[in-house]
């Protein structure tokens, strides 16, 4: 205010005495969590296109309400301003790992030493995706040709597949490992239902093929012809005749993509009865 008054007296105008403030006492309002104490969650970008960190920022307000009521950012090279591996609770990894990037590898060593529950966000950091089509010859770094999923180096607790994984996935993923970490004993029952069948995913391994999807979904008679697996696919290698998929071999990159998206592929039953609990515990939550 002092620098516009001299502008104007030097212009030969009056000016305005400021505005007198004036201060509003609000009563303070607590408001309702389903648990009390935040969790620490980062966020570990390897080798990928970032697609799945676009994916997270994409709950808008949503990622804001996580933020300010159940998790602490403790690392995001992008969100954060923290240069080395922290203690965290949850990390979302993002990206497989480059095995002739020596500080790569040490850096998903470091995030398994570091924290309770390691995350593999994306088919990249699952399966390997389309880093597999990787053989060096890149402008700066010519050496960098071979690409490992992360379970290939540590042992994951939790699988969130897709190229990218829906916006509400991860979310709810993140909801869950919340009242896993923090919740009552009710809480942590629901949560570990609806994280079971990722966590399965998790174990299953790092590769997978339509072979897979044939041989686990298909043969079975569990397909619906929902199409989702060739939405999935990134070389285009599964096409829809008479209402079912079919693969091409010679164009599968064995990414995981397909099996990880099909909803019939971690088919289980621990999840359908609680599903109107879940809903509901997910909307409290972000409300």
């Amino acid at each position: 205010m002092g620098l516009l008054n001299s502008i104007k007296k030097t212009m030969g105008g009056e000016a305005k005495p400021a505005p007198v403030a004036t201060e509003k006492k609000v009563e303070a309002t607590k408001e309702a969590k389903p648990v009390a104490n935040k969790i620490k969650l980062g966020h570990v970008h390897l080798s990928g296109c970032t697609g799945c960190l676009v994916s997270v920022a994409d709950n808008y307000l949503g990622l804001i309400k996580l933020l300010d009521d159940y998790a602490d950012l403790v690392y995001c090279l992008t969100l954060a301003d923290v240069r080395h591996i922290p203690e965290m609770d949850v990390a979302l990894v993002e990206g497989s790992v480059c095995i002739q990037d020596k500080e790569s590898v040490e850096e998903i060593k470091e995030t398994r030493k570091k924290s309770k529950v390691v995350v593999a966000l994306g088919s990249c950091a699952s399966y390997g995706n389309i880093t597999r089509f990787a053989r060096g010859g890149q402008h700066n770094q010519p050496q960098h040709e071979s690409y490992l999923p992360i379970g290939n180096l540590i042992d994951v607790d939790v699988y969130i597949p897709g190229c990218p994984p829906s916006p509400e996935l991860i979310r709810n993923v993140a909801v869950m490992a919340y009242l896993l970490l923090q919740g009552n004993a009710d809480q942590k029952a629901l949560a570990g239902k609806y994280l079971k069948p990722l966590m399965a995913l998790a174990k299953r391994g790092t590769t997978a093929c339509f072979c897979d999807l044939m041989n686990d979904v298909i043969n079975q008679g569990l397909c619906m012809g929902c199409g989702t697996c060739a939405a999935s696919c990134p070389v285009r290698a599964i096409t829809h005749e008479f209402g079912k998929p079919q693969g091409q071999r010679d164009l599968c990159i064995k990414c995981g993509s397909c099996y990880g998206a099909c909803p019939r592929s971690f088919f289980n039953f621990d999840v359908i009865p609680e599903f109107e609990g879940i809903s509901e515990i997910i909307a409290g939550a972000m409300k």
